[in-house]
């Protein structure tokens, strides 16, 4: 049966091999350009005072590497969805639609194990090939990562280790996506019985899922870190005036690149405050009012530290998704019938 789940499967395996291999090559041509650049700044030997001014020097002479930095991102989150569309959704749909399932099942396979077979190769799979392309892009894009790390700023495109491109093409959260995206798919076709239509509910609940993931789910793996931070003390939005004031943080300097949740501003006493009649008027000098009247800006964050570990939980989420799906199809295919 694996021998015939492969000629199935073959073509789908070729094309993803061929994909897998142009990347590498791509990235294997211009990423020892990319590394000599990052030398040649001197980023390999300057201390840290002085990081952060060649890091932005570094990232601006590094302008074509960051659009490649972007397409390739884009890549690596279209895979999943693309695995789920074309792999997933037509695997047990073109069974039915064709009506091959029938001449198998009166073979002396039975039907979970040859949904088990189809199941097994496609998803392992679908699961390296992301693999291959997140590890093939966490080297390549080391240099830039670790620049924009040190610039102690905001990260350009996205490239801070929780923003939303950049954590999801990164580290082994992608597996965790393309095995999802599969099982998704076979279930969605197993349901429906029709490519098309199963092709379009995959991706509208792929979609939906990878948006409330780090909307919803994300902020909560972990119990957030809390701190509080003088008033000019950090790099973010502000407004005052006319006696009110609002503060959005997007940046610690203590900690370059942790996730700021959420920001607001309090008083010594640390209630939530948005007003002050003594600083009503002062203009440009509202901030230097504010902080004499000990408003504090209290922040709540992910550090840096917390990146694996959120990987490993959001990956183990998907995967235990997946086998949820996986199951859900096994135990339909044995009770219904067809």
């Amino acid at each position: 049966m694996m021998w015939l789940t492969w000629r199935q499967f073959r073509l789908q395996a070729i094309v993803a091999t061929a994909a897998l291999a142009a990347f590498a090559i791509a990235l294997a041509v211009t990423g020892p350009q990319l590394a000599s650049l990052y030398r040649a700044d001197g980023m390999t030997t300057c201390g840290d005072s002085g990081c952060a001014a060649l890091a932005g020097d570094f990232l601006s002479d590094a302008g074509s590497y960051q659009i490649m930095y972007g397409l390739c991102t884009v890549g690596i989150l279209l895979a999943p969805a693309l695995i789920g569309l074309f792999w997933g959704a037509p695997l047990i749909t073109r069974e039915f639609e064709t009506g091959t399932f029938r001449l198998a099942w009166t073979q002396t396979i039975t039907r979970t194990r040859w949904l088990a077979s189809k199941l097994v190769l496609p998803g392992l799979a679908a699961m390296a090939v992301a693999a291959g392309l997140s590890l093939l892009f966490g080297w390549w894009a080391a240099p830039i990562g670790q620049a924009a790390r040190l610039t102690h700023g905001s990260f350009p495109l996205g490239m801070g280790p929780f923003s939303l491109p950049d954590f999801d093409a990164h580290g082994i959260a992608p597996l965790g996506y393309a095995a999802f995206a599969f099982t998704l798919g076979v279930t969605a076709g197993m349901l429906i019985r029709r490519t098309i239509p199963a092709m379009a509910v995959t991706l509208a609940i792929f979609a939906a899922i990878q948006v409330a993931m780090p909307l919803a789910v994300r902020p909560h793996l972990f119990p957030p870190a809390r701190t509080t931070v003088a008033i000019g003390s950090f790099a973010g939005a502000e407004h005052v005036g006319n006696g009110h004031f609002s503060f959005n943080v997007m940046d610690l300097p203590s900690q370059p690149g942790a996730w700021i949740i959420s920001s607001q501003a309090v008083n010594a006493a640390g209630q939530s405050v948005s007003s002050s009649a003594a600083c009503e008027g002062r203009g440009q000098n509202g901030n230097q009012c504010l902080a004499r009247q000990g408003v504090q800006i209290a922040v709540t964050y992910e550090p840096t530290s917390r990146f694996w570990p959120m990987q490993l939980a959001e990956t183990g989420i998907y995967l235990a998704l997946a086998m949820v799906l996986a199951g859900y199809c096994l135990r339909r295919l044995s009770l219904r019938r067809y």
